[in-house]
């Protein structure tokens, strides 16, 4: 019988190992099929590059979760900054392209420094003598910002412009906690770190607040310069200001107050607009299809002309965008051992001669980054320049990796600074007690099974903890003081958590100067002796075949067209239900951590699916019952 057994085993493992593969066979043969037959795109003579930038703009985009991508299940698409750039700006060069055709009706937002990078790139396609129009149903804050750059803007008869400036409301869960009789031990360094105060307070501290209402002062005045400078007949204060009254005293839609405003150019329909390009350029490749005009798809015209030098002297750019976390993690996060690694693989690589470090984050593990930075370390002990570019958020964690590079470079809308350190963690004595459950148990030292997250922490437990807070915060003092060159005693006024807007940690000497990534490369090539335009290695993690397979299936997929204030509603419901998320993550997280939710309120939300909104809706519930 045993033999039986053995006999049967062996077989079935047979059949396992050769149903595996037959799978890599199809596969393989699959993407061999697919990357033989796919045409090669060609750019129309006389066309418009048409962008349809929908959903959100990063710095880098997420990796499209596997089981959405096989079930259909409809994820915010996002559009990474760099590559928009740079179609845009080949785009400029291309004797081919007449224009730039911009729908911006399923965009949700991007970070300012980022909307700021792409509205520079408009900026310099108009400069050449080529025009820019855009078209879209609702016009938020950040689609209006870049559709100001444009030589036209359209408005469907329904639509809207809907300007809010920044702002808004931030969650505090400390009745909810005490409701689920959840006990959060918080250890903090720093008057502003308010990343903690959620799970402490109902309501914001008078510090937090003062900081925050003076950093989206600041933010919008950036906005509010920028756009004002594009449309130099808006007086958007005064216009905001009036716009209710002018609403309700006029019997006219809100498109066509807008036009008359001297917010949009044109009024007309999705198809109007669609037409009248196809009057100016011509026919596109469906002519029986009405609307279709002579253009290519921002993606179709980077297959076609974006065709990177392949050897060389080189600059890696190496991104540090999301949460940072321990250990391992796919785009959209940084793992401490996932950048870190890439950071030695630049280094081992011949050609590369420097490196610059893009970061958009608002930190996340205190020890992930410093792994990161004492990679960036072992760069310039090698004699590599360092530069750190900092995207829409480089704050806390993120401002902690960016202060080990030999000179930082910024917007001035930036989000930076949040130098401090908190930690926290969740006990449930109370929780278990409501239940019928206790602990009970034995202890050696006053430090045995602690920290305990059933029976509570005791009082020399909490004296350990804060003191490894107060030592992590000092360690950031002194490396901030080190590299910045800023006495401690000066850095400690402006550090505490503080989070700070891009213009004003210039003048605090957080920053050495304003530029984008293009400008960091640029200074990273000069530094490294490399003559010229230097080229650029995008350093990323290995994508999994599977994915890389089925992004040949994907096709494009849009945000759903809404009015202005189903589009705001949308937004809001992102933001609510990124900030539990953020919650959650926080309280899952390493006990000690350099984070700031300051900055999660000024950013747009990234989410993946409709995960985030089922866990509000699931702790609303809860909540509830």
């Amino acid at each position: 019988m045993q033999f039986l057994k053995s006999v049967w085993t062996f077989l079935v493992g047979v059949k396992d190992a050769l149903v595996l593969i037959l799978l890599v066979m199809l596969f393989g043969t699959l993407w061999t099929t697919l990357s033989t037959i796919s045409p090669v795109a060609t750019v129309p003579e006389g066309a418009a590059l048409h962008i349809e930038l929908d959903g959100i703009l990063v710095d880098q985009a997420q990796e499209r979760p596997l089981l959405a991508t096989l079930t259909g299940e409809q994820i915010v698409p996002e559009t990474e900054t760099a590559r928009l750039v740079r179609a845009i700006d080949l785009a400029a060069k291309d004797s081919s392209i007449r224009m730039i055709a911009l729908d911006l009706d399923g965009f949700l937002g991007g970070g300012l420094a980022n909307l700021e990078s792409v509205g520079a790139a408009l900026t310099r396609f108009r400069a050449t003598g080529k025009v820019v129009e855009t078209w879209a149903t609702v016009y938020g804050d950040d689609g209006y910002f870049l559709a100001a750059h444009a030589d036209s803007i359209g408005l469907s008869p329904m639509g809207a412009v809907l300007l809010t400036g920044p702002g808004g409301s931030g969650l505090y869960f400390r009745d909810a906690l005490d409701r689920l009789k959840v006990n959060v031990e918080v250890f903090r360094v720093g008057t502003y770190k308010s990343f903690v105060e959620p799970f402490t307070r109902n309501e914001s501290s008078p510090e937090a607040r003062a900081a925050d209402q003076m950093l989206a002062d600041d933010l919008w005045a950036s906005w509010r310069g920028t756009v004002q400078r594009q449309r130099q007949e808006l007086d958007i204060n005064a216009l905001l200001a009036g716009w209710p009254a002018r609403i309700a005293g006029a019997n006219r839609s809100q498109a066509l107050l807008a036009r008359d405003a001297g917010l949009v150019d044109v009024v007309q329909s999705d198809a109007a607009w669609h037409r009248k390009l196809r009057e100016n350029l011509g026919e596109g490749d469906n002519p029986d299809l009405p609307g279709d005009f002579r253009r290519i798809s921002g993606r179709d015209f980077m297959a076609a002309r974006d065709h990177p030098v392949a050897d060389g002297p080189a600059v890696a750019v190496i991104h540090v965008s999301g949460p940072i976390v321990d250990g391992e993690a796919a785009p959209g996060q940084a793992g401490g051992d996932t950048v870190s690694a890439l950071i030695e693989d630049a280094i081992a690589d011949a050609d590369v001669k420097a490196l610059v470090v893009r970061i958009d984050s608002g930190g996340g593990s205190a020890m992930a980054a410093e792994q990161i930075r004492q990679a960036i370390q072992d760069a310039r002990a090698r004699r590599m320049p360092v530069i750190a570019s900092f995207g829409p958020v480089a704050a806390s964690g993120g401002y902690w990796i960016g202060a080990g590079a030999d000179a930082i470079f910024a917007s001035p809308s930036t989000i930076t600074g949040s130098i401090g350190v908190f930690g926290i963690i969740p006990t449930f004595e109370r929780t278990l007690q409501d239940i019928g459950i206790s602990s009970d148990g034995v202890s050696t030292t006053p430090f045995s099974g602690q920290p305990d997250i059933v029976g509570g922490l005791n009082d020399p437990t909490r004296a350990l903890i804060q003191g490894s807070v107060a030592d992590i915060y000092r360690q950031f003092l002194a490396l901030v003081s080190a590299s910045r060159k800023v006495p401690l005693a000066e850095l400690e006024g402006i550090a505490e958590g503080r989070v700070w807007s891009g213009v004003r940690a210039k003048d605090l000497k957080l920053l050495d100067g304003f530029g984008d990534l293009d400008t960091a490369i640029a200074e990273a090539g000069r530094r490294a002796g490399i003559e010229g335009e230097p080229r650029v290695v995008l350093m990323r993690p290995p994508r999994p075949f599977l994915l890389k397979l089925l992004s040949q299936l994907e096709g494009s997929s849009a945000a759903p067209r809404q009015d202005a204030l189903a589009r705001a509603v949308t937004l809001s419901r992102m933001r609510a239900a990124a900030q539990v998320e953020a919650a959650i993550a926080v309280a899952a997280g390493p006990t000690i951590q350099a984070h700031c939710l300051t900055c999660l309120r000024h950013a747009v939300p990234r989410q993946r699916g409709d995960s985030s909104t089922r866990m509000l809706e699931s702790l609303m519930a809860r909540l509830l019952d």
